[in-house]
């Protein structure tokens, strides 16, 4: 080792003594500076909620920019340490609170406070889109929130219930218990219902019978990712992703709860749920459960038979919340029992029914007898584990992994002789690996690795397809490059899908998937977006091998085990401006089909419903989607939406079960803790029709929601009524498989309590 005598030292040592004092106090000055100015300013500010603006404990406040979380103390205050100067996005969350996001930008000691309210008036952060926490606002895909407040003001029978209102998603039905998303003209296959971004292993997508087997009241949101989404969730989200989001993939301190209860007329509607989560340090429990029931709906021209609904549900879990790593594991059991409205007897139908059947033999074309009562029995339970590893150094910054295995039983039932008529299985293994690897520069990103494992079989009278195991593995990446006043997003998609069917040949699909999108600041709060998505799309099961009678669609269907894959290219533009006093987007969307799978009709009958071939042809989607909400007052609010979409062959034959042009208007007038929210639905006649398909005549229906909110320390109450359809006002859905015979609702009031505890 090296040593130094007096005469060896370096010359700066020899200085006298108070000079060294003096340049080794400069060296920590400076030092001192410099680790200063790296580590920034400080933000703080307090977390109240609306009406009597009480602190609210235990909110979780969010930078995320820099994905850094604190949680607010018994005085509703937050504070971070160390804030680099720049500008910010900051949230405040808490447990089925609508988000409030507010930009700030930080230049020294910063105070923001925060208010949030039960109703949603600004941007929402979404986690659907790109796999990361980011606004509305800056999504470049077109994003829709609907929160927890809103569904238990709804208490919707099913998911296309709850959806319904919402810009560019309609509802597909087969009766109340049925209702599923239809994202601009796309259905089945081509929608995916995820919960918390994995399968939930139900068959809804395969016939217009089935449902969508999802808690909405024990959800904490529910996001629409419109336009393909294929990027990050597969094939089958080439017209869009509905993804039910629990929220219990992160920790806060305490006790945090919920419950709700609810009822109605004009279906004998009644049900509840409750459910809490408790952190102490890095651990959380949580748990809920609820159900619901509703009898035959009244309509103008008398009550629908068989078309109750009824549903139970119960999830539970743990989950461990470290500063690096993570994990839970989550439990959830899902039943519903309903009904499926049969065709009726000549002497009972009403005058449009019968007008159809003379129009539509293929109803029942040889004269045969009205369908049996059947009800429809489905069941899943649900075996979820998450872990990951977040905050390191290195060039993956943070990871996780997704595990789901969903057991379904699904059973169709004829109420008169209480028997099984046809039993399905689908049991599905899924999983998901992510990676956000480091900023480098302006970019960063997500590169992942999914999976599915599927064996499905039925047994009894349906056998339409034979048991087969469908196995799928995909590698996806999506990066972004942020600029001042632009963002770029970019990504690509390789996904392999195969079919293993008993006695029949096997099939697999490898396609690429990718897009590219922009989004362009224009002026304050406004921004113009861009898309260009190109997507595979596998065909499906039923598509391929289907072969027989299926009352779920109205068919007798014919797979073609020869298809090939779908390809779509589209493009969306939008523009967008939010500010606090008005909301405002318009946009147009256009994809360009090939090869796209549909059931042709032969003309010929085989148990008594028309032949249906599955073909293939080139087809194009063309739509529009503006929404206008404007502040008119501090306490009043005017909201308007428009959604049109033109779906076809080329060789001009309309598609079937494309949504008519619709519109809603309404005005919300607030006084303290009163709203009131006159509203109307319109839609217009569709003329646009398949072949055998009838037209819908268009409509105009009234509602009227009240509610009243009482918020303490730690407690909000929201009293909610709800009059709908209240001209009882005869219409029906152009998107039923059933509206020759069964309109919708007639008039009703819907009552709702609902109560957070915090």
């Amino acid at each position: 080792m090296q040593t130094y005598t007096t005469a060896s030292r370096p010359s700066w040592w020899r200085m006298p003594s108070w000079w060294q004092i003096l340049w080794l106090g400069g060296c920590f000055w400076l030092w001192s500076a410099g680790v200063f100015a790296q580590s920034g300013a400080t933000l703080e500010g307090r977390v109240s909620l609306e009406q009597e603006r009480n602190p609210v404990s235990e909110a979780i406040v969010t930078i995320l920019e820099l994905r850094r979380s604190t949680v607010t103390d018994n005085q509703g205050r937050y504070r971070f340490e160390n804030v680099p100067p720049g500008s910010y996005q900051v949230f405040a969350h808490l447990d089925r609170i609508p988000d409030t996001v507010q930009r700030v930008t930080v230049a020294g000691p910063t105070t923001l406070d925060f208010v949030l309210k039960l109703r949603a008036e600004t941007e929402q952060v979404n986690v659907t889109a790109t796999l990361r926490e980011e606004t509305t606002r800056d999504a470049i895909q077109s994003v829709t929130t609907v929160n927890s407040f809103d569904l238990a003001e709804r208490a919707p029978v099913s998911l296309g219930d709850a959806l319904e209102r919402e810009v560019g998603v309609a509802k597909r039905s087969f009766g109340p218990g049925t209702g599923r998303p239809v994202i601009r003209g796309f259905d089945g296959d081509r929608v995916l219902v995820t919960q918390d971004g994995l399968t939930t292993g139900s068959i809804g997508f395969q016939s217009g019978d089935h449902a969508e087997i999802v808690d909405l009241q024990g959800v904490e949101r529910i996001e629409v990712v419109k336009g393909p989404a294929t990027l990050l969730y597969g094939s089958t989200a080439v017209g869009g992703v509905v993804n039910a989001v629990t929220g219990t993939e992160e920790s806060h301190p305490g006790l945090q709860g919920y419950a709700t209860a609810f009822g109605g007329t004009g279906n004998a509607l009644g049900g509840g749920s409750g459910g809490i989560k408790y952190g102490r340090g890095a651990w959380m429990l949580f748990g809920n459960g609820g159900g619901q029931r509703a009898g035959d709906y009244r309509t103008p021209v008398g009550v629908i038979e068989n078309s109750f609904a009824r549903s139970g549900n119960a999830s539970g879990g743990l989950g461990y919340y470290g500063a690096r790593g993570f994990f839970n594991f989550t439990y959830t059991y899902n039943s519903q029992n309903y009904g499926v409205p049969p065709l009726p007897d000549d002497d009972d139908e009403d005058e449009r029914a019968s007008q159809t059947r003379r129009k539509r033999s293929d109803l029942r074309p040889e004269g045969g007898e009205p369908g049996e009562l059947v009800r429809l029995n489905p069941r899943r339970h649900g075996f979820r584990f998450t872990t990951g590893v977040r905050n390191l150094d290195t060039f993956f910054t943070d990871a996780q992994v997704q595990v789901q295995y969903n057991r379904y039983r699904h059973d169709e039932i004829k109420i008169e002789e209480n028997e099984i008529e046809t039993a399905f299985r689908n049991d599905t293994f899924a999983y998901r690996v992510l990676a956000d690897h480091r900023r480098i520069g302006r970019l960063q990103g997500t590169w992942g690795l999914s999976g599915l494992y599927r064996d499905y079989s039925t047994r009894g009278e349906e056998q339409l397809t034979p048991a087969t195991t469908h196995t799928n593995v995909a590698f996806f990446g999506l990066e972004k490059l942020t600029f001042e006043r632009a963002t770029l997003q970019f990504g690509g998609r390789v996904e392999r899908n195969a079919y293993a069917p008993t006695n029949a040949r096997s099939r697999s699909f490898t396609g690429f998937s990718g897009g590219v999108g922009l989004r362009v600041g224009l002026w304050e709060n406004a921004a113009l977006t861009a898309n260009y998505s190109h997507a595979y799309r596998a065909p499906a099961l039923e598509e391929l091998y289907n072969f027989g009678p299926h009352p779920g669609t109205f068919l007798f269907e014919i797979g073609d085990p020869d298809l090939s894959r779908e390809l779509t290219n589209g493009i969306e533009v939008n523009v967008r401006h939010q500010a606090r006093r008005l909301r405002a987007s318009a946009g147009f969307y256009y994809y360009d089909i090939r090869n796209f799978v549909f059931p042709a009709l032969t003309g010929e009958f085989d148990d008594g419903l028309p032949v249906g071939v599955f073909t293939q042809g080139n087809a194009r989607f063309v739509g529009t989607e503006a929404q206008l909400d404007i502040n008119l007052h501090p306490n009043v609010w005017f909201y308007s939406q428009l959604d049109y979409t033109n779906a076809e062959l080329k060789t001009g034959l309309p598609l079937p079960r494309i949504p008519p042009l619709r519109a809603r208007v309404a005005v919300e007038g607030t006084f303290k803790g009163l709203r009131l929210m006159p509203e109307l639905l319109m839609a217009n006649r569709q003329e646009r029709v398949f072949t055998l398909e009838e037209p819908t005549a268009g409509y105009t229906v009234v509602n009227l929601v009240g509610s009243y909110t009482v918020t303490t320390s730690h407690t909000a109450h929201v009293f909610s009524v709800t009059g709908f359809n209240l001209g009882d006002r005869l219409y029906r859905n152009h998107l039923s498989f059933i509206k020759a015979f069964a309109p919708e609702i007639g008039r009703g009031v819907r009552f709702a309590y609902t109560m957070r505890f915090f």
